[in-house]
């Protein structure tokens, strides 16, 4: 059933005063709870999709070349640490997007269903948060490890300053890396806004319905 079609429910609902409206509230109800268990289904479809993406894209680019710059620059320990991190978090948050659908798709009450709406919701918040923060960091780690040990960035510096490598180089160089970092964070940022952004809207309408029944 579409949204025109909960439309007309509403409609019908508020026209009749008689018996039938205890139907058409049940109805209107066990509409919204299919959606909402068909939009928390997809967020926990996406969030396994996007680790497999991750993965695949990990083991392509994990070649020779790519072994040999992360011993120049003395990331093996921070990656494999970073690794562990990242794919043990996304696994917690890809069970807990489960349990949320479990329980939604259990639910038998308007305040149940209300209350697991807003779990899902922080969910997904808190699961954007800790992506954006672990890339944050990774990005400031990496570049911090290309500011140290690159033979290019060295002679970047030195170019920079005429051959001598005084603090003002240092600085110039680490407002780029922090322009790179906020533009990376931005774009990451929209990417997530983008993939969860539209479920979450769907949901958060879907709950403004369901309050409607508790005034």
């Amino acid at each position: 059933m579409n949204t025109d079609e909960l439309e007309l429910l509403k409609r019908d609902w508020k026209k009749n005063e008689s018996s039938y409206n205890q139907v058409t509230e049940k109805q209107i109800y066990g509409m919204l709870h299919k959606r909402s268990s068909s939009i928390v289904k997809w967020i926990l479809i996406i969030s396994v999709l996007e680790i497999v993406f991750w993965l695949s894209l990990n083991f392509a680019f994990n070649d020779d070349k790519y072994n040999k710059m992360i011993e120049l620059y003395h990331l093996k320990t921070f990656i494999l640490v970073g690794s562990i991190v990242n794919y043990t978090g996304i696994a917690v948050f890809i069970y807990i997007f489960y349990k949320n659908y479990t329980k939604i798709k259990t639910t038998d009450t308007i305040k149940a269903l209300m209350r697991n709406i807003l779990n899902t919701r922080k969910s997904v918040n808190y699961y954007v948060v800790f992506n954006l923060v672990l890339f944050t960091i990774s990005m400031i780690v990496t570049l911090w490890a290309q500011f140290t040990y690159s033979p290019e960035m060295e002679r970047m510096l030195q170019k920079v300053n005429g051959g001598d490598n005084s603090l003002l180089a240092y600085f110039i160089i680490a407002f780029v890396c922090l322009i790179f970092v906020g533009i990376g964070m931005l774009l990451l940022w929209l990417f997530y806004k983008l993939l969860y952004g539209i479920l979450l809207k769907k949901l958060n309408k879907n709950y403004k319905e369901l309050e409607k029944f508790e005034l």
